[in-house]
């Protein structure tokens, strides 16, 4: 935004001219080298290991809605880290959860956060929790480009829909394509596991405290067979990040919230290693 201002303490025409409320829109206006999407790469010859996140599940209850993630990164066959943390607050009523490669859905989440607190200074009011689906949508479809070439980000969107008073889940592909989730919904490499395994644990009348050990239990249950997923590190405290987004807000489960919960299941899994079961009807 070079226009000569540079140094003498005023802010460039560009922030002091009335335009969208999108913060996406005046960065593709003005800067839009800054957009990830718009990054060209360098020539690569051969594959090209990169960090990336794993697991992420989310179910709604009576009270809102519950999103966790495992720890895990992965590069290659390597365990790239074992503490990443793969859910955040989009704001004060809905969070994310990321999954792909790593770097860019981190810098995505931050964009993403910037883009609603953006538009409600703008604005004077908060997007609808639809809005902020469709606002993500847009940014994942923007980085296609980078899918193709192997660093997709497909991450779970989650809130508390203050005018429907309930919780709702979005999920994504890697084009940005929307779908709403009804009960549970699962991401990543050990999606298929962990989804399979909230199919049979999962009812709607699960308390909060009964959904969080439930979505342990399948993250859990994703470790088992897909080894990008990381389970419980009770060696090394390391355990799932667990938010829960109700009509008061974003919280994150503290570590001994989520400790107690893991070594409860852990405990269960020593007598009955491949976990509850649902009842056969």
């Amino acid at each position: 935004m070079a226009d000569g201002t540079y140094g003498t303490g005023r802010l460039p025409a560009a922030f002091l001219t009335p335009g969208s409320s999108s913060f996406l829109d005046f960065l593709g206006d003005h800067s839009p080298e800054l957009l990830p999407g718009n990054r060209s790469l360098p020539p690569i010859k051969g594959a090209v290991e990169l960090p990336h996140g794993t697991t992420i599940v989310a179910a709604t209850f009576s009270g809102g809605v519950i999103l966790a993630g495992d720890r895990r990164a992965t590069m290659g066959n390597v365990i790239a880290q074992r503490d990443i943390e793969k859910v955040f607050p989009a704001d004060e009523f809905s969070a994310v959860g990321i999954a792909g490669t790593a770097g860019l859905a981190v810098e995505m989440v931050k964009l993403f956060q910037l883009e609603l607190e953006h538009y409600e200074k703008i604005e004077g009011a908060t997007l609808s929790l639809e809005g902020k689906a469709n606002r993500l949508s847009t940014m994942i479809r923007g980085n296609l480009g980078m899918a193709l070439q192997g660093l997709a980000v497909v991450p779970l969107f989650a809130g508390y829909d203050t005018e429907r008073e309930k919780g709702r889940i979005f999920s994504y592909d890697v084009t940005g394509g929307r779908s709403e989730d009804v009960g549970f919904a699962a991401t990543g490499s050990g999606s298929v596991y962990a989804r399979s395994s909230l199919k049979k644990l999962y009812r709607s009348d699960l308390t909060e405290r009964q959904l969080a050990t439930a979505v342990i239990q399948a993250l859990y249950d994703a470790a088992d067979d897909d080894s990008a997923t990381g389970g419980p590190d009770i060696t090394r405290r390391i355990f799932p990040i667990v938010a829960v987004i109700t009509e008061d807000g974003f919280r994150r489960l503290s570590e001994a919230e989520v400790s107690e919960i893991a070594r409860a299941v852990l405990d269960g899994r020593l007598e009955h290693p491949d976990g509850p079961r649902a009842e056969v009807l």
